[in-house]
């Protein structure tokens, strides 16, 4: 990812890690719930610097549950539900190790096709349908990751123009969209209105 320059963050130095290494832009897209997404994206640099080391798959694969655990809860925690996430974090790390041989980036630069690309992102854990078409339309609409048919597996975050999601954050005003239309949707769907 030598081109990338996301502002998922919001801070420099942890978007330069995500931007520059898959894993941690994996990781942070696992724990890119129930927390304000820029806590999500910072969050590998700050494992990172409590391993003293880089994130490497095998290393987090490999490690103690309850180790893992211990890292994620110190204060700050790295996630509102930071055991938990440890847990899927490993999980993660683990398919990484067994399927791609421990490179994160294989996940996306290996599939053939978008629907192929849609499939293991869906796979891993943490990723639902919409996390795993967010993500799709992330990888093509900042890294460049377009195998055939990426725009229909990412579906409406695949279009260009939009401002729905972490796929379409590229500075603090395209957040400030993001969750204007977040707010919007759920304004709508509070009012019952499920077209929107």
């Amino acid at each position: 990812m030598p081109d990338a320059k996301l502002s998922l963050a919001q801070e420099p130095e942890a978007d330069k890690l995500l931007s520059r290494d898959p894993l941690a832009l994996l990781i942070g897209m696992v724990l890119d719930q129930q927390v304000p997404l820029e806590r999500a994206f910072s969050a590998p640099r700050d494992l990172k610097q409590r391993l003293g080391r880089n994130l490497d798959a095998r290393e987090l694969a490999a490690m103690d549950p309850d180790q893992l655990a211990a890292v994620f809860c110190q204060r700050p925690a790295l996630h509102r539900f930071p055991a938990a996430n440890a847990k899927r974090v490993q999980q993660l790390c683990r398919i990484v190790v067994d399927d791609y041989g421990g490179k994160a980036a294989d996940v996306w630069t290996t599939a053939k096709t978008g629907e192929e690309l849609l499939r293991r992102i869906k796979a891993l854990p943490g990723f639902g349908e919409q996390k795993a078409r967010i993500f799709v339309g992330l990888l093509g609409k900042q890294l460049g990751v377009r195998p055939s048919g990426w725009r229909e597996a990412a579906g409406a975050f695949g279009q260009p123009g939009t401002h729905m999601s972490v796929a379409d954050i590229t500075d603090s005003e395209s957040l400030g969209r993001v969750r204007a239309y977040k707010q919007q949707r759920k304004a709508a769907a509070k009012a019952g209105d499920v077209t929107a």
